[in-house]
Formats: C-alpha cells, structure tokens, sequence
C-alpha cells in the first residue's frame, strides 16, 4: 500500500475522535471524508462489471466463480442454470457492458476528457485482474471505478470494493495503483430520468387505452437480497452519517425514494396519473427459506392485484441498469406470465442501458471527481443524496462473512 494509502481519517462521517484508514485509495480520498471536494487527477476509468456467461459450457463454472466459498453443489446450481441455457447459455450482461463501455468512450471524447476506460468483471472474463493489470501496464494507476450497481448493499457496493482489494494484493499492485469509486447514483437525475420515462409511457398508454387510474399499478421491482444484508447497508448507527433509513436499511430507503420521485414526475406529466399507486417489490431471491429475504415477492404481487381492483400492470426494473438476466427471466419471463394468468395488461418498462441521458449521468459523476466539485453542487434527485464517496467503516457489511479488506472506504 502506498503512503497516501495509509494516511488516516482526520474528520467527517465517523464517531468523534476516532481515526481509520482508508486503504488502496488516492491522495484526496485518503483523508476519509465523506465526498472528495478537492480535483483528482485520475488517469483511467475501471468500469466493473458483474460478469455473464457466453455459452453453454461456461454456466456452471459463471456460478461457482458466483458462489465461491459456500459451498454450493452443481445440482443445486443447476437449478438457477436453467434460466440461462433458456437463452443458449449467453447472459446479455457481458454485450451490454461492451455496448456501455463505447457509449462511455464516446461521451468522454465528446467532453475531449483524455480517459481511457478498462473493463473488468468479478465472476467471468474479462476479469478486473486484467483490467487492472493492463492499466498498470500501460502506466495507467490511479483509477476510478465505476461498478454497474446504483444502490447500497454489500452485493452492489462493498463486494465490489472487496474485489478491488483483492486484486491489487493478489497481484502486487496495492503500492503502485490506487482505486477510487464514484458514488452511489441510484438518485442522480441520469440515472433517474429513464425510469421516468418508460413509467410516464407506460401509465399514458393504459389511461389512453381506457383504464381508470385506479385501476393502474406501478410496481417497481428490485433484487431482494438477505433481511440482515439489508438492515446493514449504508452508515451505520454511530456514525456521523447515520440516519433512521427504516425497515429494509438504506437499500430499500434508497429505492423507495427513487420511486417515490419518479412517480411524483409522472403525476406532473400525465393527467390523472396521480391517482395511480405503486409498489415497492422484489424479486430473484435465491436463499433457503429459513433466511428471510426482503418481501414482498413480485409475483405474489401480481397475483393479489386482481383482487384490489386493478386491470394494469406497469412492471419497472428499478433496481438495474441494463436487462440482464434477472430482467430477462425473472421479470420478462416469470413476472409477464404471472400477470396474463392473472389477466392483467402488463408491460415492463426500459432499464437506463445505454440511454444518452443516462451515459451522460455517469459520465457528469466521473467529472465532479475530476473536478472536486463541492458535495452541496452535485445534482442528486432525492433528499438522501447526494451520496458519499468514501464509504464509511461499517457500510454493507456481509453478515456471513464479516468484513473483509476494500478499497474506497474506511477501515472497520
């Protein structure tokens, strides 16, 4: 780890005088305070990824690299496999990320910002260790990641971060590369403006078709993940930054709030849409029924809709940016069914995927890092924003694991 690495936290979004470390980080973000307000000279963009299979043989293998370390057989992962051999093996993350990482390329030029993107993935190839290495190589080492997640949890924030970590231990580059993350951006208007769109269409055209407005449903769908993982994402109660977020921790508060901007923007545009209600759903839970996971379920949903008087369904893939798997399947697949065996008219709305407003978005966050711009100027859409950049000592701890090393945070 180099000197700035090692520099501890001096003040801002921790207990009164406590002191931890924010490693792996640059200069700027070592200091520990919660947004980077200072220019930072960052030399390459790490866009990471989740990773995707791109064939039949290589399923199982995607997800063992998925599950490491739990232990699960290949029977069991089998039963999740058959989701993508329904689509010949091939998740679309990977061709969306390379879709995404041109449209980034493209508006940095378009910005005549000299910043070349590296894409790396945590579960298949390419891997963040060849992104990485392949920066350093070029002479490419401080960096700032962009992870395709907007939200705080441990698997769309610090397991990312662990992974960070671990590739600059594992291949000796902690002393010479540094990596940054932007924000979380589940509420920068980029990020936003799409959802508000395909909502706004969506409403618009069951209102023109015919259906009362209380007749409508939005149900906003996001990965459930474990109760416990949820209640520890964001700061924790003793730090600064801490605040009730509510049942469901800064996970489900940060959804909730998007949603509740989004329909709150709809109801502007579309007369009569105020009167329609929606939901906050999930979906793609996959853990023993022992575990409690966020609920309610989107099908369960669905299927209680008919009986509350609604005729129409507008399904919103809130919690992800572009239609992966779990959009394909989950919600394309298994949620449309639902609603025609519920006799119900339903679409599913847009995820921002390479939407111009939303590259845009992403890339006004890489700015204001390489601007230093002050917390209090940075565009966010709702009150929880905006988001920190440096994550705090305990955000999204992995109940099963513990904490491990990560970059872009302080130290626990």
């Amino acid at each position: 780890m180099d000197e700035a690495g090692q520099r501890r936290c001096q003040d801002g979004g921790v207990t009164s005088g406590e002191q931890h470390m924010v490693p792996f980080a640059s200069a700027a973000a070592a200091s520990g305070r919660p947004h980077v307000e200072e220019p930072v000279a960052y030399d390459a963009l790490l866009l990471a990824g989740f990773g995707g299979p791109e064939g039949q043989d290589d399923v199982i293998p995607f997800l063992r690299n998925v599950t490491r370390g739990r232990g699960i057989p290949d029977e069991r992962l089998e039963e999740v496999a058959h989701h993508y051999r329904h689509f010949g093996g091939v998740s679309p993350i990977n061709a969306q990320n390379r879709a995404l990482r041109a449209a980034l390329e493209a508006e940095l030029a378009r910005r005549e910002i000299d910043l070349p993107v590296y894409w790396g993935n945590r579960n298949w190839s390419p891997y963040l260790e060849e992104a990485v290495q392949d920066a350093a190589a070029a002479g490419r080492t401080n960096l700032l990641a962009l992870a395709t997640s907007a939200y705080s949890s441990f698997s769309s924030c610090r397991q990312y971060r662990e992974d960070f970590a671990r590739v600059l231990s594992e291949t000796d580059l902690s002393g010479t590369v540094t990596i940054d993350k932007v924000r979380q951006f589940f509420d920068h208007p980029g990020f936003v403006q799409p959802f508000v769109d395909g909502v706004r269409d969506a409403v618009a055209t069951f209102l023109a078709e015919g259906v009362a407005p209380g007749s409508v449903r939005v149900l906003f769908s996001t990965h459930s993940i474990p109760t416990a993982d949820a209640e520890r994402s964001g700061p924790r109660e003793g730090d600064d930054l801490h605040r009730p977020f509510g049942e469901g921790g800064a996970y489900a508060a940060q959804h909730r709030a998007v949603a509740e901007v989004v329909m709150a923007a709809v109801a502007a545009e579309v007369p009569g849409a105020e009167h329609v209600a929606w939901d906050l759903v999930y979906q793609s839970r996959s853990g023993p029924p022992s575990q409690p996971w966020l609920e309610p379920d989107v099908n369960d949903v669905i299927e209680q809709l008919p009986a509350a008087g609604v005729e129409a369904v507008a399904i919103v893939p809130l919690g992800f940016m572009s239609d992966h798997m779990e959009v394909l399947w989950d919600l394309d697949t298994e949620a449309m069914d639902a609603a025609a065996d519920a006799g119900l008219r339903a679409v599913r709305t847009p995820t921002p995927g390479i939407d111009p407003v939303f590259v845009s978005g992403l890339v006004d966050l890489v700015e204001e890092r390489l601007r230093g711009t002050r917390a209090a100027e940075r565009p966010h859409a709702t009150g929880l924003g905006p988001w920190f950049d440096v994550c705090r000592p305990a955000c999204c701890e992995n109940v099963r694991a513990g904490f491990k090393p990560a970059a872009a945070g302080i130290a626990p």
